[in-house]
């Protein structure tokens, strides 16, 4: 299902990033960096409650608001109940939305906030998405202090967070349109092949997408997923020409493949994961290259599985939802 809007701006976004992120790809480009996975925290939990915190200074500042000037806020992580986020806003003190759609809450914060904004009397709707790296491994998988070796396909989650500013008070980047996904699942129970799982949901969502808008590939000069990994990668290019015979070209990039320098961070395998992977990378690269003129406009398709360890312990397979969005260059 996809949804157009004519009123819908991105304002401002701000993005924090953990010691690895800092390594990675982007490390020069976050508006601020970690040297440790605590933060100066005592805990983990309570470091990606520090991360949010920095990022939604960082956002506010740069747009000139203050707390009182956001109408809702809504937030997302891979904690469960959503925890890092629902803690942070008894700080906030304002009006606010949990939402839990895996490493596709990102594009899930902007269907809702974009839906929420058609309310006159709602201006400024504040997102954020935060991951962490220790918190989610140990919640999905083993604690890193149990050593547990992981294989080549698996991916390695984002610790970072990020916020976003999207207002009625038109800007340079506009949120066009939204395309809400279907649960697809197709059998796999592997938890570290992410990959496999998404790629599927990823592909049906971009097909619907393209389908509904009445677009094509050539439309778009980017359509960023997130977060495949370097194999879900290829299975997502093989799969949309099996099965849509659709062909994404040199279009096509993956957040998860980008973000990290592979070739000097072997810790990372296939890439990255988390709800903050596509954010880090849009906010602080795709939006610098929208606002120098090399991008004008971009599809982002944020794709989540939504694994449960105890139904994954139960034998059942993984199910994955994957939701668009549209960001259009507009003078």
């Amino acid at each position: 299902m996809t949804i157009n809007f004519n009123n819908v701006y991105l304002k401002v976004a701000a993005t924090v990033a953990g010691k690895d992120e800092k390594e990675g790809s982007f490390g020069k480009l976050y508006d601020r960096t970690y040297d440790d996975y605590y933060t100066g925290c005592k805990t983990f939990e309570q470091s990606e409650m520090k991360m949010i915190d920095d990022s939604v200074t960082i956002a506010l500042n740069k747009a000139n608001l203050k707390i009182d000037n956001i109408d809702v806020i809504i937030g997302a992580d891979l904690s469960n109940q959503v925890t890092a986020n629902s803690y942070s806003s008894i700080k906030f003190n304002r009006p606010y939305i949990g939402l839990y759609n895996a490493c596709a809450s990102m594009c899930e914060e902007f269907i809702v906030g974009a839906s929420l904004l058609q309310d006159e009397g709602i201006k400024n709707i504040l997102l954020n998405v935060s991951s962490h790296n220790m918190t989610a491994e140990r919640q999905f998988r083993n604690p890193v202090e149990y050593g547990c070796p992981k294989p080549k396909r698996s991916t390695f989650t984002v610790t970072g967070a990020a916020s976003s500013i999207i207002t009625n008070e038109k800007t340079n980047i506009k949120v066009s349109s939204v395309s809400i996904g279907t649960t697809t699942d197709l059998g796999v129970t592997d938890v570290y092949d992410m990959g496999s799982v998404m790629a599927p949901s990823a592909a049906r969502t971009i097909y619907e997408h393209l389908t509904e808008t009445n677009t094509t590939v050539d439309d778009y000069d980017l359509i960023l997923t997130g977060d495949l990994g370097v194999y879900g990668k290829e299975i997502l290019k093989e799969y949309m020409k099996e099965t849509y015979d659709i062909d994404l070209k040199n279009k096509h990039e993956d957040s998860a493949c980008i973000i990290y320098d592979r070739k000097n961070q072997p810790q990372v395998k296939a890439g990255g994961s988390g709800p903050a992977c596509l954010a880090l990378v849009t906010y602080c690269d795709v939006l610098n290259k929208m606002k120098n003129g090399k991008l004008k406009k971009v599809l982002l398709v944020a794709t989540g599985a939504l694994m449960s360890p105890t139904m994954n312990n139960q034998k059942l397979s993984i199910p994955s939802i994957s939701h668009a969005v549209t960001l259009e260059v507009v003078k």
